[in-house]
């Protein structure tokens, strides 16, 4: 039996996949544990009221667990970690919160508008965080398995390269060769491949949040 998932659709492309990072978690997750699912794409700029009925706050990922529809990625993650174990993607809990700060200093980064407030520096100072912890623990965050922190990082490391790069003409340093590795693994999946939005989708996604 399929599990049924809403997400976000494209920005001007109701039936094309769109450029929610946490709806991706969400599907990565599925796909790695080979869980069949139905998707339903939701035009998030004109919500249709079936979905309104089952999201009153209009948020997505919502998925649908014996007749009750869940929101919120981490806890549907965990949901779909007891409901189907095998294979396990449960992250020690002491890897846990590794790169859990990188998606908020990326937003600052953004959208900052002030090259001198230390938002780049942020930003690297996490990215570096992270390359030393991979160095040592490496090629994912908890060792040889790709784990839940890796598919819940995955999502945001990839909105970070292209929007960065799209509207800072900014990459991540060269330096930070484990991040680099790091996410070239996670991008070259077939998960990932499968559920990722196309780079004009997240570009169009993110126009409003950085001119605002």
């Amino acid at each position: 039996m399929a599990l049924e998932i809403c997400v976000k659709a494209a920005a001007g492309a109701p039936d094309i996949l769109g450029d929610c990072p946490f709806c991706q978690r969400v599907l990565l997750t599925l796909e790695e544990k080979k869980v069949p699912y139905k998707l339903n794409l939701v035009n998030l700029s004109d919500k249709p009221q079936w979905f309104l009925e089952i999201s009153p706050e209009g948020k997505v990922p919502v998925v649908k667990f014996d007749d009750k529809w869940v929101a919120d990625s981490d806890v549907i993650v965990g949901i779909i970690e007891d409901k189907f174990p095998e294979p396990s993607l449960k992250t020690p809990p002491e890897f846990a919160d590794v790169g859990s700060k990188i998606f908020g200093t990326f937003i600052a980064f953004l959208k900052s508008k002030d090259a001198n407030d230390g938002s780049e520096q942020a930003l690297v100072n996490e990215l570096k965080a992270l390359d030393e912890h991979l160095k040592g623990h490496g090629p994912f965050i908890a060792g040889e398995k790709i784990t839940a922190v890796d598919l819940g990082l995955g999502p945001k490391l990839y909105h970070l390269e292209i929007t960065l790069g799209h509207f800072k003409k900014w990459t991540v340093p060269e330096s930070l060769t484990y991040v680099h590795n790091y996410m070239k693994s996670i991008f070259g999946r077939e998960s990932f491949v499968k559920t990722k939005a196309a780079e004009e989708h997240v570009i169009a996604g993110w126009e409003p949040k950085v001119n605002a």
